[in-house]
């Protein structure tokens, strides 16, 4: 039996294309299990999330309210997920909620009324592992092309193949050898990654 409440997914490079500092929705696209990934997680009772990295509003490159409608676009293409959160802040600025710190994960499990160590937090770069681990959730890295050589073969344990593998691990209760201020959007999903 799973002690998985909720699954909590990067926005960029595992739900969606990675499209640098993206404010467009028209350029959403889903990558390849995602929509099945979240269906899989909502069908087994477990709430969904995003938690994402989003500097390119701290750089001056997007604002938040592209942002939240890329998130939009996404949450009605995934079929709707439970919270969206993302930090906003440019890399140098030390908040607590930039991954691989562990803010966006702990406010994404105070929304949806579950315990941190009750998350499954799945992403395709280190920072999302580590910052799941940072906040006592249990991360899982889905690497794709773009995920560093050594950033593939460190998390080959917490490793998946693909995004439905990962939610399927997590419902099937695999243990996670390794285990030891975000914004939302009012009025739409908000939303990521490490830059």
């Amino acid at each position: 039996m799973s002690t998985v409440s909720a699954v909590l997914f990067d926005r960029d490079g595992t739900l969606v294309a990675d499209v640098p500092y993206n404010g467009d929705p028209d350029r959403v696209r889903l990558l390849p299990g995602a929509a099945r990934a979240v269906a899989l997680a909502r069908a087994h009772g477990l709430a969904t999330g995003v938690v994402s990295n989003q500097s390119g509003i701290g750089r001056g490159l997007l604002t938040a309210g592209q942002v939240c409608r890329v998130n939009a676009r996404a949450d009605a293409l995934l079929g709707g997920l439970d919270v969206w959160l993302f930090c906003p802040h440019a890399p140098d600025t030390g908040c607590g909620c930039r991954k691989p710190r562990p803010g966006l994960i702990l406010a994404a499990a105070a929304r949806l009324g579950v315990p941190p160590a009750g998350c499954l937090v799945v992403g395709d770069i280190a920072a999302d592992v580590l910052a799941a681990r940072a906040a006592g959730a249990r991360g899982v890295l889905v690497p794709n092309a773009a995920t560093a050589t050594d950033e593939v073969e460190r998390f080959a344990p917490v490793s998946a193949p693909d995004l439905p593998s990962a939610v399927r691990g997590a419902l099937e209760g695999a243990e996670d050898p390794g285990r030891p201020d975000p914004v939302e959007c009012a009025d739409a999903p908000a939303g990521r990654r490490s830059r």
